[in-house]
């Protein structure tokens, strides 16, 4: 999912059609990327076309990624007055080596060749690293991706234990009636959230002809079609990527609380937790709802700060039980249909989870070990298999050392 344009629906839903089928201590010096260091005031300068975000070059996405509230429809998400200190506690991991496909690399390679803009390693709630690149600096907001999709999953959990929705179990046409005497009468959020919910959708993105091609993304639209899909399995039998379906989940919040996201975000975590800065959430239409399962902007600290309160168990600095008690526990295990899937966090190996988004947006959390490492990139490709198994390698590894 990615963010929207403020164009008509028309030329939107042509432009989703084109692009849903391609799928520290600080230092602002170019040396640690390929990716060109561009000054923060020159941006504008390299602003691409939004119709062609994942066309972008490198220098247009390094541009475009911080600067969403000048390209897109957003939200803000309100900071309090008081942020969750991360003490500094350097270490030095020159000497850290880490290998994949039988090669050899450092930290510096890995921030070179992933186009990395800003990666932070967080430990006992304490920084251990933490480096900017590309001209982006702690203060920098970066589009997300498919990261909100994790947070989204956390507000499904705030809404629960504030008794907005009662359980996971209960169906998802009860809060949107729109799809009443559809499909998804039979369809529970827990279904929804494990991309389970066995109502048909084609999302091959060779076919022009497919869902995921002819869509058009404004909230009644997406309603509209998924209203209409038959049922090719039993509801949490067989795991199905359906990129309409993050949506719902969003929606099917803001329908539970009466809220936006943005605001039920910022009172139930974003504020009372202490992040630093003001987040911005991107909109499906002018004036409309957040995607639920893409494009909110926030700092690379406060992506850091989303993995200390998951690890923290859902609870505020003070304690406040934000989320229920066994949300993360039940959020993180592995989904019958997909044993790598969880509420809309993929699940790592040995106990470690993740919020993922295209071009190498990470939190990384490692609960054991008490670790987030998070991630804002430029990557080249959106999605390489290649680049997805060496961040993995390169966070598996630095978890070890971090380990030992």
């Amino acid at each position: 999912m990615i963010p929207p344009v403020r164009v008509t629906n028309t030329v939107q839903a042509s432009f989703f059609v084109r692009i849903i089928a391609v799928f520290l201590l600080t230092s602002p010096a170019s040396s640690y990327a390929d990716a060109p260091y561009i000054d923060p005031a020159d941006d504008a300068a390299n602003f691409g076309d939004i119709e062609k975000i994942l066309f972008w070059n490198t220098a247009q996405k390094v541009a475009g990624f911080r600067n969403m509230e000048t390209l897109a429809w957003t939200r803000r998400v309100a900071a309090g007055d008081h942020s969750l200190p991360l003490p500094e506690a350097p270490v030095d991991l020159s000497a850290f080596r880490f290998t994949h496909d039988g090669k050899i690399y450092s930290i510096d390679d890995y921030i070179r060749s992933h186009n990395v803009a800003g990666l932070i390693v967080v430990q006992d709630g304490k920084i251990l690293f933490e480096r900017y690149a590309l001209g982006n600096s702690e203060d920098s907001l970066w589009l997300s991706w498919s990261v909100a999709k994790s947070v989204t999953s956390l507000l499904v959990g705030a809404a629960i234990q504030d008794g907005y929705i009662e359980s996971v179990d209960e169906k998802v046409s009860d809060y949107l009636p729109r799809l009443k005497g559809s499909s998804y009468d039979d369809v529970t959020i827990r279904d929804l959230m494990q991309m389970a919910s066995g109502v048909e959708w084609n999302e091959d993105y060779a076919d022009p002809l497919a869902d995921i091609n002819t869509i058009v993304w404004d909230t009644l639209s997406v309603y509209e079609q998924l209203r209409h899909k038959p049922r090719f399995a039993e509801p949490g039998a067989e795991y199905n990527y359906n990129t309409a379906e993050t949506n719902l989940v969003g929606t099917l919040v803001r329908a539970a609380i009466g809220n936006n996201l943005s605001n039920y975000l910022s009172q139930k975590i974003w504020q009372p937790f202490g992040m630093e800065h003001d987040a911005l959430w991107n909109l499906s239409e002018d004036g409309g709802g957040e995607f639920g399962g893409s494009s909110l902007n926030a700092s690379l600290r406060d992506y850091a700060r989303i993995g200390l309160f998951v690890m923290n168990n859902g609870r505020t600095g003070a304690g406040e039980q934000v989320l229920p008690a066994d949300w993360i526990a039940k959020s993180t295990e592995p989904s019958p249909a997909n044993a790598r899937y969880g509420y809309l966090w993929w699940l790592r190996g040995d106990g470690a989870f993740a919020a993922s988004g295209i071009f190498g947006q990470a939190i990384h959390i490692h609960p054991e070990s008490k670790l987030v490492i998070a991630q804002h990139s430029a990557r080249e490709a959106a999605s390489d298999p290649d680049d997805w198994a060496k961040q993995l390698a390169f966070f598996t590894a630095l978890t070890k050392e971090l380990q030992d």
